[in-house]
């Protein structure tokens, strides 16, 4: 299926910007509960007035641990360059059923708290999600580039609360307005593959548009969320795509660009592409027994690149601890830089970075016509648990997108 498609804050903020019906009114400044209360039309108490639906888990563990709750606490501006959005669709991501499961514990909870001063488990209740289409309902005061009523997308970094809500909080350094040509659905189903894409190929592996003609690029896993947009970014800056599949996702993927498709279920992959010309570039999506043989693919002493996406370091920081995680991981890729370097190729990891500014040239080139989002499935927001069921079964054909405004 293929869809298309940076003020006031602290204490003192504009009610009107906030109200649920046209029906009321408000007028003036004051705290943020006296005007919450006059705003919010279902204004029953102060414990509803401050209080949203979302979807947490208030554990680790399978689908089980996801729970509704309409008392999710609503998200406060503590920094002047914060924004709140009110979200109209998010989508989910391999990351967000990992980190149900307690991946990446260790690491995350640094990031939360470097200090040590909370407690272990006071990240619950926790909200996940990582992808947002939504519009900016209250900006800081040092937030310049947005203002309430923006339609914006972004892609929130996993130690923040996360999008499955009513409302999130996010940096304006992560939010970009969201392209013109799509919907919200659309829209929230590329904020965190595209910037993962981008980082792997462009800022770790060094493409750019005047470099890629005509370069041989290999993609491992395709047909997924990550996998879809590096086709088509790699086909708008002229490189020769070979897409690594399933026979079923072969229409999906020479739909978007690819110019040669194998198929891993036919036969064995390595000999599929060692028929084939050496390669320039190489992403992996998949990981393990790949990246074993997958680097003889590449030309030696050309510069060619091998980039992965599976790494060790959130699983060496849980099981090891934080000090001796980042060392065993840097001894890690330090010895497989070294090892292939001396082959002749480059070995590098990456990792999703937010940034609205990448976002502000993805959303470029969306509108250009270059870029189309690939939804596998819509879910409604009552259907969270079956979204993330999807998701965990694998072989996805895009995204599974979820609609929030219409929570039915």
């Amino acid at each position: 299926m293929f869809l298309k498609g940076r003020a006031l804050g602290g204490k003192a903020w504009s009610c009107l910007s906030r109200c649920q019906s046209p029906s009321v009114v408000c007028v003036g400044k004051g705290t943020r509960l006296t005007q919450w209360l006059m705003c919010r039309e279902f204004h029953i108490s102060c414990q509803r007035c401050t209080i949203m639906p979302s979807w947490v888990i208030d554990r680790y563990g399978k689908n089980d641990v996801l729970r509704f709750t309409n008392n999710m606490m609503f998200p406060i501006i503590r920094y002047p360059n914060e924004v709140i959005v009110k979200v109209h669709a998010a989508s989910l991501n391999p990351i967000d059923v990992n980190m149900r499961s307690g991946y990446g514990v260790s690491a995350l909870r640094m990031k939360r708290d470097p200090l040590h001063i909370q407690s272990s488990g006071s990240e619950f209740p926790l909200t996940l999600g990582r992808d947002v289409s939504g519009i900016i309902m209250e900006c800081g005061l040092n937030v310049k580039y947005f203002k309430p009523g923006d339609e914006v997308w972004a892609a929130i970094p996993p130690w923040k609360q996360g999008t499955l809500s009513e409302f999130v909080l996010a940096s304006g350094n992560e939010v970009s307005q969201k392209p013109r040509s799509l919907s919200h659905m659309e829209a929230a189903s590329l904020p965190y593959v595209g910037l993962t894409a981008w980082s792997a190929m462009k800022q770790v592996g060094g493409l750019k548009e005047d470099n890629c003609s005509n370069k041989r690029i290999l993609i491992f896993g395709a047909s997924g969320g990550v996998g879809t947009f590096a086709i088509q970014l790699m086909k708008v800056w002229g490189a020769h795509v070979t897409a690594v599949c399933s026979q079923d996702a072969r229409e999906l993927v020479q739909h978007l660009g690819a110019d040669h498709v194998i198929d891993y279920k036919a036969g064995d992959v390595k000999e599929q592409l060692k028929a084939l010309p050496l390669f320039d570039f190489i992403l992996d999506n998949v990981g393990g027994s790949t990246e074993e043989w997958a680097p003889e693919l590449l030309k030696k002493w050309s510069g060619a690149t091998y980039v992965s996406l599976i790494t060790p370091f959130l699983v060496n920081v849980d099981r090891l601890g934080v000090a001796d995680g980042m060392l065993q991981t840097g001894v890690t890729i330090g010895t497989k830089v070294v090892k292939h370097l001396c082959k002749g190729i480059h070995y590098r990891w990456a990792f999703f970075a937010p940034s609205g500014p990448y976002l502000d040239e993805i959303a470029t080139l969306v509108d250009a016509g270059k870029i189309h989002p690939v939804i596998d499935q819509v879910f409604s927001f009552a259907d969270v648990p079956k979204a993330f069921q999807k998701v965990e079964e694998g072989h996805a054909r895009g995204k599974t997108v979820i609609s929030v405004t219409n929570k039915k």
